[in-house]
C-alpha cells in the first residue's frame, strides 16, 4: 500500500470540520456491522418472528455505541491498538485467547459472506457462485494491499450508501406501521430456545468482536495519517477529539440499527405475513421477496448483500490482521506498503482465502450466516471483558481512563452479552 501523506484534514481540530468530514471509522465500523451475516440474521428474525423483535434493536443500541466508543477511545488515547495494549501489560495468555477467538469468528464470518456475495451474484447475473466468490475475495485483497489509505477509506465511506437499499427495500412492500413500531418500542419478551437463539444471534451481530478490534485501529491509522500525536501525550486535543469520536460513533451505530429494523420490518412485512419463516442465508431472504414483492425489491436486497458485502469482508480481514501483527509485535498498518508490513497484510490475505476456502468445504459457510451471528454472540463477551480491562487502566490511559458512567455501561454491556449467552446455553 502506499503511503498516505499528511493533509490538513488534522483530525486534532473537529470543531472546524462538518459533520461529513468528521465522521470515519465510526460510520464504516457501524455499516460493516450491516454485513451479509447481519443481513441473514435480521431477515431469519422478521421471517420467523415477525415484528415482535424489532425492539432488539433498540435495546442493543446504547450497548454497541458505549462498547464501540470506547474501542476507539483506546486507539486514539494509546496510539495502539487493543491487542497490543493486551500484550504489554497483561499476560501472554489473555492476549493470545482473545486473538484466536477472534480468528475463530472472523474466519467463519468471512466464509460466510463471501460465499453469500457469490451466491447473490449469481441470482442477479448467473453464473458460478465459488468462482464469484473467489473473485470477492481476491478484489478484497487487492483493494486493501494496493490503494493508499486515504484512497481507501474513501472507497469504504462510499460503499456505506449500499445501506440505503434496505431502506428502499422497506419503502416498496406494505407495513403496518403501528404494529411495526409498538413491537419496537414495547418489548416482547419469551423464552423458547428459538427466541433465546434469535436474541444471542442479533447480540452477536451488532456487538460483534472484530468491530472493536477494527474501530481502535482506524484510529491509531488517523493519527498516523495526520501525523498527530496519541492523546495521552498530546491531553489539550483529548476534549475535541473524544468528542469527535463520540459523533462518529453515534452516527455509526444509529444508521447501522436502523437499516436492521428496516431489514426486520421489511421480511415481517413479505416472508413471515405470507408463511415463509425459515430463512437461512442472505441470498435466500433475497429470492423469496420476488414472487412477493416483486422483481425489483429482490434486486435491490441482492444488490445491498454486495455492496455490504465489499465493505465487511475487508474490515473482517482488516480487524483480523490488526490483532495478530499486534499480539506478535509485527509492524501493521494499511497505510504501510506491503513490503513494510509484510506480515499484516499475509494475514489479511490469509484470513480472507481461509473465508474463501469453506466455501470448498462440507462445511456450507452460506448456510452458516445465521450462526456465524451465534458464534460472534458467545464469543462477544470475554472479549468486551478485555476491551474493558484495558480502557479502565490508568498505566495505559493515564489521565483519560473512562469516566465512571461509561465505566459502568461497559461493564453491564458486558454483563448483558455473558447473560444471553449463558442464557442461550441453558435453554437449548
Amino acid at each position: 500500500m502506499k503511503p498516505a501523506e499528511a493533509n490538513d484534514g488534522d483530525t486534532n481540530a473537529p470543531p472546524r470540520l462538518g459533520l461529513v468530514r468528521r465522521l470515519g471509522p465510526g460510520l464504516i465500523t457501524g455499516a460493516a456491522d450491516d454485513d451479509p451475516s447481519g443481513i441473514a440474521t435480521y431477515s431469519q428474525v422478521g421471517a420467523q418472528f415477525g415484528y415482535r423483535l424489532a425492539w432488539t434493536m433498540l435495546f442493543s443500541l446504547p450497548f454497541m455505541i458505549v462498547i464501540q466508543e470506547i474501542s476507539g477511545r483506546i486507539g486514539a488515547v494509546t496510539g495502539r491498538g487493543i491487542a497490543e495494549n493486551l500484550r504489554r501489560h497483561y499476560h501472554p495468555v489473555l492476549v493470545r485467547s482473545v486473538v484466536v477467538l477472534l480468528l475463530v469468528a472472523n474466519v467463519i464470518n468471512l466464509g460466510a459472506d463471501l460465499g453469500a456475495m457469490g451466491a447473490s451474484l449469481t441470482l442477479l447475473l448467473g453464473g458460478n457462485s465459488r468462482l464469484y466468490t473467489v473473485g470477492f475475495g481476491i478484489i478484497c485483497v487487492l483493494a486493501e494491499t494496493l490503494l493508499s489509505y486515504p484512497a481507501y477509506s474513501g472507497l469504504l465511506k462510499w460503499l456505506t450508501t449500499a445501506l440505503f437499499a434496505y431502506v428502499a427495500v422497506v419503502l416498496t412492500v406494505h407495513v403496518p406501521w403501528g404494529r411495526a413500531l409498538f413491537a419496537t418500542f414495547v418489548p416482547h419478551l419469551s423464552f423458547g430456545a428459538g427466541q433465546a437463539m434469535a436474541v444471542v444471534a442479533v447480540l452477536g451481530t451488532t456487538l460483534s468482536p472484530y468491530l472493536f478490534f477494527w474501530q481502535a485501529g482506524l484510529e491509531v491509522e488517523e493519527q498516523r495519517r495526520t501525523k498527530t500525536r496519541p492523546l495521552c501525550l498530546a491531553p489539550a486535543s483529548a476534549g475535541p477529539q473524544l468528542a469527535r469520536i463520540r459523533t462518529d460513533t453515534v452516527v455509526g451505530m444509529v444508521a447501522s440499527n436502523l437499516v436492521a429494523i428496516c431489514i426486520i420490518f421489511a421480511t415481517a412485512a413479505t416472508l413471515h405475513a405470507s408463511g415463509t419463516t425459515d430463512i437461512q442465508t442472505s441470498s435466500q431472504a433475497a429470492e423469496a421477496l420476488r414472487p412477493i414483492a416483486g422483481d425489483f425489491t429482490f434486486a435491490v436486497f441482492a444488490a445491498g448483500i454486495l455492496g455490504t458485502g465489499l465493505l465487511a469482508v475487508p474490515v473482517l480481514a482488516g480487524s483480523a490482521a490488526y490483532a495478530v501483527s499486534e499480539a506478535f509485535g509485527w509492524r501493521e498498518g494499511l497505510d504501510l506498503r506491503p513490503r513494510q508490513a509484510r506480515w499484516f497484510y499475509a494475514t489479511i490475505a490469509a484470513a480472507t482465502f481461509a473465508g474463501v476456502g469453506l466455501n470448498f468445504t462440507r462445511l456450507d459457510p452460506v448456510k452458516a450466516l445465521y450462526w456465524s451471528a451465534v458464534v460472534n454472540g458467545v464469543l462477544a463477551a470475554p472479549v468486551m471483558a478485555a476491551v474493558m480491562l484495558v480502557a479502565a487502566n490508568g498505566r495505559i490511559m493515564g489521565r483519560l481512563t473512562l469516566p465512571l458512567p461509561m465505566l459502568l455501561a461497559g461493564w453491564l454491556a458486558t454483563a448483558m452479552m455473558a447473560a444471553a449467552s449463558i442464557g442461550f446455553f441453558v435453554l437449548q
